[in-house]
């Protein structure tokens, strides 16, 4: 069996890496931008980072900013109209896994028409051309989105997220420059921060996992532990280390798929609106012991990654247990919730059960489950 990988054709990483933008833009020879953003990174001046180099080179662009925080099939439908009306040739989206969730599906429609209603994206969409190029630029250290060919659109009317997987969206050039992540909010650095310690850890034990990405996975849990809480703390060591470890996490579970923490943390966006890491951040825990069974030696390498000490030395259920003990510890380092009392309704446990098992990221579950298992994971938690 083959194992496929799939990459950006170009990333740039560090400080200063946006100063790349303008330089791939005229060297790829496209005529005009389509920057996708969201409101509130324009109020914070974010988004002038980068027209202000556009500026200074005098290349033509339009702003759409209509993209909410879970982007939807309305939000994708009205990008698509902007974009035909904007006669531009290349997107530039900046901001998190929403904003650049948006502009992949506001590509490949304007590229593959036939999809238009959005909803024939979720999925392996059987699209046949790449997506109008995109440079995505993140602002956000935890969806790793810029490296990705996976996007989740949220389908309003069914109260639930589409989760949409082609490897024609993958943007063509990725930015990651920890100077456009330091204005993020302490809350939204944590929260951002355990998604891309929950890819990473979905990604090492999920069923298609393999040498490749373990090597990735197991170092971006690493970078992840030794810098998350100094990216809360707003330090430049933190945020460079976090910006690098997610990235790396999205390099690899974007090729072997997640696991039912995913799964269950998609219908709390859809229903409550929940920030996505936070949903992902409160579940981890509870899934990781209720998947441990399946993982093998898997968590002794986990919990090692994570600094824990001496772990050659446990038996296989106490490096489970240190593993998942490190994942709390830094969860609550960084002013996570645990438990999901102030955010799931009892009434709406079977509809979000039903829908976690019906997800897209839940074959990848490295433990065979039900719809009854995943609600009791729920009902844990309240």
């Amino acid at each position: 069996m083959a194992n496929r990988f799939v990459l950006n054709e170009t990333s740039y990483h560090g400080s200063g890496a946006i100063s790349h933008i303008v330089p791939e833009i005229i060297g790829r020879g496209f005529q005009k931008v389509f920057v996708c953003a969201d409101a509130e990174l324009i109020a914070l001046g974010i988004v002038a980072k980068v027209t202000d180099l556009l500026d200074a080179e005098e290349v033509p662009y339009t702003v759409f900013s209509d993209i909410k925080a879970n982007p939807t099939i309305q939000n994708v439908q009205a990008g698509v109209a902007a974009f035909k009306e904007s006669d531009a040739d290349v997107i530039v989206a900046i901001g998190g896994g929403s904003v650049i969730d948006a502009a992949k599906a506001i590509g490949i429609i304007i590229t593959n028409p036939a999809f238009a209603d959005v909803r024939s994206l979720e999925g392996v969409a059987s699209t046949k051309n790449k997506c109008v190029p995109i440079i995505a630029v993140a602002t956000t250290a935890g969806t790793a989105a810029e490296v990705t060919i996976n996007y989740v659109i949220t389908d309003v009317e069914k109260n639930r997220k589409m989760v949409c997987v082609d490897v024609h969206d993958i943007p063509v050039v990725a930015i990651v420059d920890p100077d456009m992540m330091a204005s993020m909010p302490k809350g939204l650095t944590a929260a951002t921060g355990m998604d891309a310690l929950t890819h990473a850890i979905e990604g090492y034990i999920t069923r298609g996992a393999w040498k490749m990405s373990d090597m990735l996975h197991l170092e971006a849990i690493a970078l992840i532990a030794t810098h998350l809480r100094g990216a809360v703390a707003n330090t430049a060591e933190g945020r460079e280390g976090m910006a690098l470890g997610q990235y790396i996490a999205g390099m690899g579970f974007s090729n072997v798929g997640l696991g039912i923490v995913h799964s269950m943390a998609h219908p709390l966006g859809a229903l409550y609106d929940t920030p996505h890491g936070v949903a992902n951040a409160i579940l981890l825990p509870t899934v990781m012991e209720y998947n441990a069974p399946a993982t093998g030696e898997k968590y002794r390498d986990i919990a090692k990654a994570m600094g824990v000490i001496n772990t050659e030395a446990m038996t296989i259920e106490d490096a489970r247990n240190a593993a998942i003990s490190a994942v709390k510890q830094l969860s609550g380092d960084v002013g996570i919730p645990t438990d999901l009392k102030d955010i799931v309704k009892k009434e709406d446990v079977d509809f979000l059960a039903q829908s976690a098992y019906d997800d897209a990221c839940r074959p990848g579950n490295p433990k065979d489950t039900s719809v009854d298992d995943i609600r009791e994971l729920y009902i844990s938690l309240l």
